[in-house]
């Protein structure tokens, strides 16, 4: 069975050596309380209930799975204990508001909750992980009553929302809704339609599931200019607001996954069920962004999470199993093999897990930083603050949910690759991390929705570029910065390079989309992978920096190992793994001709 250990090291070094988080804190309306002690105290008691209470559930879960009968679904064995000792935690509001209940905390201190959950469990994560993006489409586009009604269970946790998009002849264009709200005389809607995907739809959990649905209201316009946004409960709330009677939201059925099996994904049919409209008519798909970006950014920490336990429970078993002799001599002349962490290509592996794991945080943990700002300017009711992190975060998202996912997906590939054969046998959990890992670059928008949303629209439709030259002058200003520094100027001078490169890349692209359209859909994947590669690079090269000048002052051994285990990985990943964005760069600037080249009657078979 996988084993979980919460990297607390290596989030202090990030959270307090390389972002400055309590500065940090300090400036926001709702970080005051977040002290270095507080935030301490919470990533300890985070820490044990998932090593403690989630990480002992994982493998058992997955070969349990759902139960479905009767339209009514039954988690796997602890998971219903584990989700009370969850809410008697007080863990779903840590980042809400506290006149509903929750700590008020800043945003970023749920993500760090989120991060070693989902790496404890990522199918338990997933119930109360879907709330979150409900709460903060209620909080920013629900009626006082709605949000007085609906907020404090949520935040306690006693009920829990979803996202209701997808339908059966719809899966990222929107704009075929065919889910129907019918106005009532009252004020409500009568939802109808049906919602695939739902991912915790249904479950024993919590007493109510609120649903966050679109629908379309009598004659809107076609497509997603047509689109409304609406709140509809599974339970309608009672004169007391605990939940009352049913209304009309039915489980038809759950699917059969490749992964993640311990976490129910439903179809919801809405029968006339009576829904509240969230925002304005017709501005559904605005309001739903917001649900989005927060579901966005929790699936990029998915890629973290399977890149950082694979890597854990591949480098425990490097360890101990033994193969061979090391080609550069014998290490372990006391065995009658050396152990395979010794071999030069499984350490490549081990390598690239951890470089992964480690930058991924990094990227998730900055961009938490503009998360914080952005939430900020809401509670200040700053709406052009809100909007400018708003956008900065905008340009982040799609870099984190499908580079980070693509890049977990390949972390827990390789940890299966290190156990050889036993990776391939359920009991030692490596498959199940791979099955897991493997939804997270298809959901919230897969791999190609995101690259496409990237390069045309927050690149080039958006920002005209614009984006693009405001990240690279975080790189420009790290070159100028460290290029007299002996042991960061090769650092420097590559991302000096690259910040020039990406800044060239992007005009070339726009230049060559004026006469060839189909460049912006065929050059998109390779933009967004080049994109995440140089961006991981930004960010191991200011880990190198702080780990080099904490290595300079520091004595403990202890402590010096970390920061030397810091410096080779990034030589690591600047030598072996960043050259791969020189490959998709040559990609991305080809014409589209040679993937429209053969005729659509050619794709046979004979």
């Amino acid at each position: 069975m996988p084993s979980y250990k919460a990297p607390l090291r290596d989030m202090r070094f990030l959270l307090n050596e390389v972002f400055d988080f309590p500065s940090h804190y300090q400036g926001l309306a709702n970080g005051k309380d977040a002290d270095p002690d507080t935030v301490s105290s919470i990533l300890d008691e985070c820490a044990r209930f998932c090593e403690e209470v989630l990480a002992p559930l994982n493998l058992p879960g997955d070969l349990e799975g759902c139960h479905f009968e009767n339209g009514e679904v039954r988690t796997p064995a602890g998971f219903k204990d584990a989700y009370d000792q969850y809410v008697a935690g007080g863990w779903q509001g840590l980042s809400h508001p506290a006149e509903y209940g929750g700590q008020g905390l800043p945003m970023s201190m749920g993500l760090f909750k989120s991060e070693m959950m989902g790496t404890a469990n990522w199918s338990f994560t997933m119930y109360p992980g879907l709330s979150l993006g409900a709460m903060n489409t209620i909080m920013q586009y629900a009626s006082p009553e709605l949000r007085q009604a609906y907020m404090p269970p949520l935040v306690e946790g006693r009920w829990t929302g979803t996202m209701c998009l997808t339908e059966p002849q719809c899966g990222t264009d929107l704009g075929q809704v065919k889910s129907r709200a019918e106005p009532r005389d009252d004020g409500s809607y009568a939802i109808t339609g049906t919602k695939i995907f739902i991912s915790a739809g249904e479950h024993d959990l919590a007493e109510n599931i609120i649903h966050v649905v679109l629908a379309r209201l009598p004659e809107a316009p076609a497509g997603t200019r047509g689109i409304s946004l609406f709140l509809v409960p599974k339970r309608l709330p009672d004169a007391s607001g605990n939940a009352g009677e049913a209304n009309r939201v039915v489980c038809s059925s759950i699917e059969h996954k490749m992964g993640i099996r311990a976490s129910s994904t439903c179809t919801i049919n809405f029968e006339n069920s009576t829904g509240w409209m969230l925002g304005e008519p017709n501005k559904g798909l605005e309001a739903m962004f917001t649900f989005m970006n927060t579901a966005r950014i929790g699936t990029a920490i998915q890629g973290v999470a399977h890149a950082e336990l694979s890597f854990q429970n591949a480098l425990a078993y490097a360890k101990d199993r033994r193969s061979m002799r090391a080609l550069s001599g014998k290490k372990d002349p006391e065995f009658v093999a050396d152990a395979i962490i010794h071999h030069a290509d499984v350490r490549r592996m081990l390598l690239t897990q951890k470089a992964v794991a480690e930058g991924g945080r990094a990227m998730i943990y900055f961009a938490a930083q503009y998360a914080d700002h952005m939430v900020n300017g809401i509670l200040e009711n700053d709406d052009a603050k809100y909007k400018a992190w708003d956008n900065k975060l905008g340009f982040f998202t799609p870099i984190l949910k499908g580079f980070l996912t693509e890049m977990g997906l390949e972390s827990a590939n390789q940890g299966m690759q290190v156990f050889g054969g036993h990776g391939y046998i359920k009991e030692h959990g490596m498959e199940q991390i791979a099955r897991d890992a493997r939804i997270a670059t298809l959901y919230e928008g897969t791999t190609g929705i995101q690259a496409l949303d990237l390069l045309g629209r927050k690149v080039l439709l958006q920002t005209r570029g614009k984006a693009v030259r405001e990240f690279t002058g975080l790189l420009a200003k790290f070159a100028m910065d460290h290029m007299t520094h002996s042991k960061m100027r090769s650092y420097a001078t590559e991302l000096a390079k690259l910040a020039a490169e990406w800044n060239v890349l992007t005009v070339r692209i726009m230049l060559s989309a004026r006469k060839d359209r189909d460049v912006v859909s065929s050059a998109c994947h390779h933009f967004l992978m080049y994109s995440g590669y140089v961006t991981m690079a930004y960010f191991w090269a200011r880990m190198a920096s702080v780990a080099s000048q904490k290595l300079a002052q520091e004595n403990g051994a202890e402590k010096a190992e970390f920061y030397k285990a810091k410096i080779a990985t990034a030589k690591f990943y600047f030598d072996h793994i960043l050259p791969r964005a020189r490959g998709h760069a040559a990609s991305m600037t080809k014409p589209s001709k040679s993937l429209n080249k053969m005729p659509i009657e050619s794709f046979v078979f004979e």
